[in-house]
């Protein structure tokens, strides 16, 4: 029986930094000071950037072709990488799934379907894009390693992306819903970025999935009511607040942990591991003061969690796959040496997973 290996990971974050000084002052609700304090977040990276006495992004200009310069972009920034990592051509690439709930445009695949065309894939290669945040990259990962291993197909690639920073707009993120919460702390905690890693099914062994899980609960950590077929603007259903994604903050507090706790558990089991065993973990991060007392509780080196939330912000679906590419690319961890890794989240409304590689 085939295999599923992880064979190589890509990702891109902007340059771009953007203050908690800056953020709090276009979309007014925490001080600075507040953000730091709440969520161990001192600054996160935007590609877009946006009118600081407006509190309104900043299209790029349609006359200038930048690179990158929207999620698309971002994306095949770290495809490419992920296969150049992995010895892959794109035409070796059976199925390219994109895991966004923030793509360039909304329906149609668009992004997938893009990336498809840019990379020159096989007219028969799938291309599509799961509607999905934080919690969607290990889910879909457990069901890529079903495929692998069926034996129905070879090399797959998921990427996953977080585009934010298109989002701001001050009337938007500081409209309270009907009750009462405000989009204003998905402008503190999020940030843009994306990751992709290049999956095979074979006899190899390096950088094999030995576990994998994927799990659905039903407490909505984030949200966003606008949009569909029953909640259009003309319609009078959807409001400002609606078109916001909204973070809710208590219950992602409470929620993270019990159900982070139950992924780890249930995929070390798998794997026949304990923690201690664990060479490095790759987390979503909601923030970083959940994810400091997430750690504690756990009982965890601190020194063997991956962590940067501090400094990109909340990455969302792209952020486990940013950092595991971070690590492949200084060393910190590297194939062919036998260490097993964990990836796990949790997040939205609720979709989890996680898996254990060995290395």
């Amino acid at each position: 029986m085939a295999h599923a290996r992880l064979i190589g990971a890509g990702h891109f974050v902007p340059t771009r930094i953007i203050s908690n000084e800056r953020i709090a002052r276009a979309v007014p609700g925490w001080t600075a000071e507040r953000i730091a304090e709440k969520t161990g977040i001192l600054e996160r990276r935007f590609l877009w950037d946006f009118d600081n006495e407006t509190g309104v992004s900043i299209p790029p200009p349609e006359d200038e072709r930048l690179y990158p310069i929207n999620n698309s972009d971002m994306c095949e920034v770290a495809v490419r990488g992920a296969l150049e990592m992995s010895e892959v051509s794109a035409s070796s690439i059976d199925a390219l799934v994109m895991v966004t709930c923030t793509p360039d445009e909304l329906n149609f695949s668009h992004d997938a379907m893009e990336l498809h065309r840019r990379l020159g894939m096989r007219r028969d290669a799938y291309a599509m894009v799961i509607d999905d945040g934080c919690g969607g990259t290990p889910y879909v990962l457990d069901l890529v390693k079903k495929m692998l291993e069926s034996g129905a197909l070879r090399t797959v690639v998921v990427v996953a992306s977080a585009f934010t920073s298109p989002l701001v707009n001050r009337r938007t993120y500081t409209a309270e819903d009907s009750k009462g919460l405000s989009g204003f702390l998905s402008m503190y905690v999020f940030g843009d970025g994306a990751g992709a890693v290049v999956l095979r099914g074979d006899e190899g062994s390096d950088g094999r999935l030995i576990s994998s899980m994927a799990m659905n609960s039903h407490e909505e950590l984030v949200f966003r009511r606008g949009g569909g077929a029953l909640k259009h603007m003309h319609q009078g259903r959807a409001s400002d607040a609606d078109l916001a994604f909204i973070v809710n903050g208590p219950l992602v507090a409470r929620s993270y942990p019990r159900l982070m706790s139950e992924c780890v558990a249930r995929v070390l089991d798998g794997a026949g591991l304990a923690p201690n065993d664990i060479a490095r973990f790759y987390f979503h991060q909601p923030n970083k003061r959940v994810m400091d007392l997430f750690i504690s509780e756990l009982q965890l080196e601190r020194e063997r969690v991956a962590m940067n939330v501090e400094r990109y912000g909340n990455t969302s679906a792209a952020g486990m796959l940013v950092l595991l590419s971070e690590d492949l690319n200084e060393g910190r961890v590297s194939f062919g040496r036998g260490e097993p890794v964990v990836l796990a989240a949790v997040g939205a409304n609720v979709h989890g997973g996680g898996q254990v590689v060995v290395l």
